[in-house]
């Protein structure tokens, strides 16, 4: 994956090229970074942003959030595979009980996500292959086609299953690759659906959907602020 750049168009997005076939119904196994947790228990913790995860995430002293305002967590989670696998992520500290509380109910539904990793500082100017499908939150960047940062760069924001919940406004779909899945009549494994598991989890802390906003229309998003 990632392996095949995208031409870049205008916006400076990729193209948005039709699903290959054999991402149509994406199911692909988890590459394990962290030992799988024991049996099939759910597991969490929660600690300070170690300095050898720090070093490999896009914090930075200009982001809008202190170090210390920060938790670096890991969850377990179900991979499409059908096994359970451990997953990290960097969060905002007010809200690193309510994400683990999130995960959890997750777990209990086997709600499969493909990986859950903390983005690195390289995929913010990598060209665009429009085929990610990584779970994540803090990111330091601007919101899409904005100057003001981003929930993400507060760590107040998750996106879940990107290329199985895309981003579209008008004709632009995020990943670009991901257009099969625009059609939400076509349930598959991954798919974020209004009143799901896992908007009940994330409304259930107070958290809102951007799959429920008209334009843009954002399925993987969702927010502690609302936007």
């Amino acid at each position: 994956m990632g392996a095949h750049p995208l031409p870049r168009g205008k916006d400076g997005f990729g193209q948005v090229l039709p699903t290959p076939p054999e991402l149509v119904n994406r199911a692909l196994p988890t590459r394990d970074s962290l030992p799988p947790p024991s049996g099939d228990h759910y597991s969490a913790t929660a600690v300070s942003v170690p300095p050898e995860v720090l070093a490999r995430s896009t914090w930075q002293a200009a982001c809008p959030v202190k170090l210390i305002d920060l938790k670096y967590l890991t969850m377990s989670f179900w991979g499409f595979d059908s096994r359970a696998h451990t997953g990290e992520m960097i969060v905002n500290a007010s809200v690193a009980d309510g994400v683990r509380n999130v995960f959890r109910q997750l777990f209990a539904a086997r709600f499969p996500l493909e990986e859950m990793r903390v983005t690195s500082p390289p995929e913010l100017t990598a060209v665009p292959t429009g085929d990610g499908n990584d779970t994540s939150a803090f990111v330091c960047r601007p919101a899409r086609g904005l100057t003001t940062w981003s929930a993400h760069a507060y760590g107040l924001a998750v996106d879940l299953n990107p290329f199985c919940n895309p981003y579209t406004k008008g004709a632009l779909v995020l990943p670009e690759l991901a257009s099969a899945y625009v059609d939400r009549a076509r349930v598959r494994p991954g798919m974020v659906l209004m009143g799901d598991a896992t908007v009940k989890a994330f409304t259930g802390i107070g958290w809102t959907w951007g799959g429920s906003w008209t334009n843009p229309k954002d399925r993987m998003h969702f927010s502690a602020t609302g936007g």
